[in-house]
């Protein structure tokens, strides 16, 4: 079996492990992304067609290089898997693709990493594949009628998966509400879960224009953990892990579409699924909008917190020499998560494995003045 050692490896080919192989190049450290897709950008190709970004193309670029779109576009998932494409090519950043990590753990000062073309020994890994893995389907799903179409939002591409007849949403986030309203197009749809709120911004308007620059300096810059308001916040949603805020406009939207909204599903009756109040829906299909479930169980590192995410400052494992995680929500900012924010949390990676690097050199060459000096007081003895 193979065998290769790197300085550091990145687990993960989105927009944040390939800002981080960005910033760690510009600095001339050495690095490699390790990718389980076979292309750069796969995983936003393999979204719903009609998904479209809610912020504009200004703020949607990485370091070093803009969005090549109309500053006031909303890039569609097509957009942004070329505009990364481009992006790694621009840089000729290290990116192996095809190769998918299935064990992390510790070796000695370094990291051993198990893949499914062979081992490497990293000093550095920058674990950047985010923190929703599996999509999360409630257990009752398997008590539907097998008549009925059902599939997960990571499945969801097109209306013409489906057949024929009214579909139940469930989940009323932000993929919830754009999979209702591109259903809502052909089929008559039902939207169901709890309301998880609006941000300020609306998509498209006059208001969300004028709005949009004071959301997005916020995001990037105000609301952070290194104060008390950015804490709260990230502690609210995420510490239990909560419905996040939809973009702004879309409940109009759902009804001027005629999205019927109705309770949470709470499980099956007579292979039909059932709300809250006790309402049967006699449906065709289902498309389970119920989010993503963390799974870290690769890493056999004792670095998680009990909610399953990784104990870190700013996407540094202080307990873990070595290891880094980026992308993960609320990093540093309300928009760490994002194509907008992403670069900024990357370059904080990159400068402390530069440090790191630095002060490395510094005890060898002090080691070695040391040994040089006993070596001639030995000799003068």
């Amino acid at each position: 079996m193979k065998k290769r050692q790197f300085e550091t490896v990145i687990i993960g080919g989105g927009q944040a492990g390939l800002a981080t192989a960005y910033h760690l190049t510009q600095r001339h450290l050495p690095c490699v992304i390790l990718d389980e897709n076979e292309k750069v950008g796969a995983a936003w190709r393999k979204r719903w067609d009609s998904l479209r970004l809610f912020s504009p193309g200004r703020y949607d670029s990485l370091p070093g290089m803009p969005y090549p779109g109309p500053a006031r576009s909303y890039p569609g998932k097509d957009d942004i898997a070329n505009y990364l494409e481009s992006y790694a090519s621009r840089f000729g950043l290290p990116v192996r693709s095809g190769v998918k990590v299935v064990r992390l753990r510790a070796d000695g000062d370094n990291y051993s990493i198990e893949t499914n073309d062979g081992q490497i020994i990293a000093h550095n890994v920058v674990v950047a594949t985010g923190p929703f893995h599996h999509p999360r389907i409630p257990e009752f799903a398997d008590g539907l009628d097998p008549q009925i179409i059902h599939l997960h939002s990571s499945e969801y591409q097109t209306p013409s998966q489906l057949q024929d007849g009214p579909v139940l949403v469930v989940g009323a986030g932000q993929s919830g509400a754009e999979i209702a309203l591109d259903m809502s197009r052909v089929r008559k749809v039902c939207l169901s879960g709890r309301d998880t709120g609006e941000q300020p911004v609306v998509r498209g308007t006059l208001k969300g224009r004028l709005i949009k620059p004071v959301f997005a300096f916020a995001a990037r810059r105000v609301i952070n953990v290194a104060n008390p308001l950015g804490r709260k916040l990230r502690n609210h949603l995420f510490y239990p892990p909560r419905g996040i805020p939809r973009a702004g406009g879309t409940r109009k939207l759902l009804l001027k579409a005629g999205v019927e909204w109705v309770e949470r599903t709470r499980g099956i009756s007579d292979g039909f699924p059932q709300l809250e109040s006790g309402r049967v829906l006699k449906i065709n299909n289902v498309i389970w909008c119920t989010g993503f479930v963390t799974d870290y169980s690769w890493i056999d590192l004792p670095v998680f917190n009990e909610y399953g995410f990784p104990a870190h400052t700013r996407g540094v494992v202080n307990e873990q020499p070595g290891l880094y995680f980026i992308g993960m929500p609320f990093q540093s900012t309300l928009s760490s998560s994002l194509i907008m924010g992403v670069g900024k949390d990357a370059g904080y990676i990159a400068k402390h494995v530069a440090s790191c690097r630095a002060l490395e050199k510094v005890k060898f060459r002090t080691s070695i003045q040391q040994s040089y000096l006993m070596e001639q007081m030995s000799k003068q003895a």
